[in-house]
């Protein structure tokens, strides 16, 4: 039976690269001299990079139901509006799920990184968030709303607590986790709201001239302000130390408030926030990465989940109101409990 559903997929999936195929020619005129995988990522989008007239472009394979591609050029259209260096769309099909984009090359910050000035590449990336985060306008992206946040925590307990770890809650433990979710989202919910990417990370940002170029942003929001922050200081694919990390949110404070956005007018509770939104963040990725491969057969997020956990914990670890959810994550990976703060 499995055997058989994944051949249907494959068979399903050749075909759509048949009429990927078919649908570039004809937005082109001719055949590419060159069509091959770009990359995929944890969605169900895929991307191919052609080559044509001198130039390479990228053609991505999105398909509906699962993918939103209006969203995607909805968001597009926003943020270039904004002054970001996003993908130009030079051709779509919306009902299929095809699209045909500016290529940006194909070194991601996470992999100029090593050989970079990293100083250099996060103030770009920092100043390009603020004149993000300047265009904020309610009514034009989905809400992050208590609702959403809430979706996605429950990641972590059915996918990274109940498949990957093996344990079922028992009832008081489920009910002290709840009491963290209510905690962390009414925290949340409290910052001020701005345009949020959620997934402003070094595999998304890429070393282009302007910098950075910014990729995978169709799920865009309106949220809370410090999210993108979390996503790009606290990465789930690089850590920093922590001295770098204070340096960094600074930095952002700081330019934040000299182009006017609400942030917190004291730098320690400004930091806070940050800290509580990792909560919520590296919480449901600790989910999504567990999904990854115990639903998709994604094996290479795996390596990426201590780095996730340790955010979690030192966060918890620092802040009493978090302490319970510190106390249950020793339980839950079957340690001793660890010394916890009251800030």
């Amino acid at each position: 039976m499995i055997e058989s559903t994944l051949r249907e997929g494959n068979a399903i999936a050749m075909d759509r690269i048949g009429q990927l195929r078919v649908w570039v020619r004809d937005r082109l005129g001719s055949e590419p001299a060159r069509f091959e995988p770009a990359s995929e990522d944890a969605s169900f989008r895929r991307y191919f990079r052609i080559a044509h007239a001198g130039a390479t472009l990228i053609v991505m394979d999105a398909p509906p139901p699962q993918e939103n591609c209006a969203g995607f050029v909805h968001v597009a259209e926003l943020f270039r509006g904004a002054g970001l260096n996003v993908p130009q769309i030079l051709a779509h099909d919306l009902e299929r799920g095809f699209l045909l984009l500016t290529d940006f090359g194909t070194v991601t910050y996470l992999d100029a990184l090593a050989g970079a000035d990293a100083d250099r590449l996060y103030r770009d990336a920092l100043d390009a968030l603020v004149r993000l985060q300047r265009a904020s306008t309610p009514g034009t992206l989905p809400v992050y709303d208590a609702a959403l946040l809430r979706r996605e925590l429950m990641l972590f307990p059915d996918w990274y607590v109940e498949r990957h770890l093996g344990r079922a809650l028992e009832p008081d433990q489920r009910a002290r986790l709840e009491r963290m979710f209510d905690a962390v989202i009414a925290h949340n919910l409290a910052e001020p709201k701005v345009y949020v990417h959620r997934d402003y990370h070094s595999r998304n940002l890429m070393l282009t001239e302007p910098n950075p170029g910014i990729l995978d942003f169709q799920d865009a929001v309106l949220g809370p302000l410090s999210y993108d922050l979390v996503s790009l200081l606290k990465d789930a694919y690089v850590e920093w130390p922590e001295d770098r990390v204070l340096d960094w949110a600074v930095r952002y404070w700081q330019g934040a408030r000299r182009a006017g956005l609400p942030v917190r007018a004291d730098f320690g509770e400004f930091y806070r926030d940050f800290e509580w939104m990792g909560v919520q963040r590296h919480l449901k990725v600790l989910g999504i990465f567990a999904r990854l491969w115990h639903r998709d057969g994604k094996g290479r997020y795996l390596r990426d989940l201590p780095l996730v956990l340790r955010y979690v914990e030192r966060a918890a670890s620092r802040y009493a109101a978090l302490n319970p959810l510190a106390r249950l994550l020793d339980e839950l990976h079957g340690r001793a409990p660890r010394p916890v703060q009251s800030f």
